[in-house]
């Protein structure tokens, strides 16, 4: 199929008012395959596609298989899509951010996004309580425009922007939506079909009264999975942030503690450690799933 199936097909649920849940009770298959389908994690099978496109056809008229193979824009328009719309996502990327190598982004994301897409906790140092460490809660999501989004919540506060994967490694733009503020990351990936930790170095400004520009470093677990429900992850994201975001003191194991609040500088140096802040491949905590002998 030329183009990307994926897109297509968040086109369509998007025009028929369509969760990925009520499509998959709808063809009688798992959430979970319908997911990969949107994410751009696979393509269905020949069965599939045909069951999938008479589903269609029943909503919109004189729709076969074959229209699969149109150019987006041109499918866009057979199923009374936005195409000013489509053309901002698909040209436009990043909401309008002009970066170069946007296509590789994009590529990437079709490649590997399915990997980061979920639900994560972060863990890392509470910058205004030294010694103390805080809790974000944060979804990934394929967005429709190809880009992998990323929403944080806590203590009330919001932050939302976008991964871009770029060899094995993430890099996050965001905004805090109730100061305006900018924050940026680099973390490492996984080679893995599923992320299961990643962690990196931030960039933002501390809540202090000169909105101090601090780095820090920062890791995210994954706690959970999509639904395939938009809504319904939107509203386990919202519960998520109302969560007390400072970690009780004790929760964090040493190692982590270790590997967050590691010394750095001139001293360090001199005795082999590092001159500067960050977070080498070699000691990342970066991982898929764990695979155990009988599991």
């Amino acid at each position: 199929m030329s183009g990307s199936f994926a897109r297509k097909l968040d086109l369509v649920l998007k025009v028929l008012s369509m969760s990925r849940a009520r499509l998959a009770a709808d063809l009688g298959v798992d959430k979970s395959v319908v997911g990969r389908w949107v994410t751009g994690a696979v393509q269905p099978s020949a069965h599939n596609l045909s069951r999938l496109s008479a589903l269609i056809a029943e909503r919109i008229g004189g729709f076969t298989a074959l229209d699969w193979d149109r150019s987006l824009p041109a499918f866009a328009e057979l199923i009374g899509a936005d195409l000013e719309g489509v053309a901002g996502a698909t040209q436009a990327g990043l909401q309008g951010l002009p970066l170069p190598q946007m296509d590789q982004f994009l590529a990437l994301t079709a490649l590997r996004g399915t990997a980061y897409e979920g639900f994560f906790r972060s863990t890392r140092p509470y910058v205004l309580a030294p010694g103390r460490f805080v809790h974000d809660h944060g979804m990934i999501r394929r967005d429709a425009c190809g880009l992998l989004r990323l929403k944080i919540g806590t203590g009330g506060t919001v932050v939302d922007g976008w991964l871009l994967p770029f060899g094995n490694q993430l890099a996050a733009i965001c905004v805090d939506i109730t100061s305006g503020a900018l924050l940026f990351g680099l973390f490492n990936g996984v080679g893995a079909a599923r992320a299961d930790v990643v962690d990196g170095l931030v960039l933002a400004p501390a809540l202090d009264a000169g909105r101090t520009p601090t780095a820090h470093a920062m890791m995210f677990e994954r706690i959970g999975d999509l639904s395939g429900d938009d809504d319904a992850d939107d509203r386990r994201l919202a519960e998520l942030a109302g969560l007390d975001p400072v970690a009780p003191d004790a929760s964090i194991p040493e190692h982590v503690r270790r590997h967050l609040t590691g010394d750095f500088g001139p001293a360090q140096a001199a005795k082999g450690g590092d001159m500067l802040l960050n977070l080498p491949l070699s000691r990342s905590l970066a991982r898929g799933p764990a695979y155990r002998e009988g599991a």
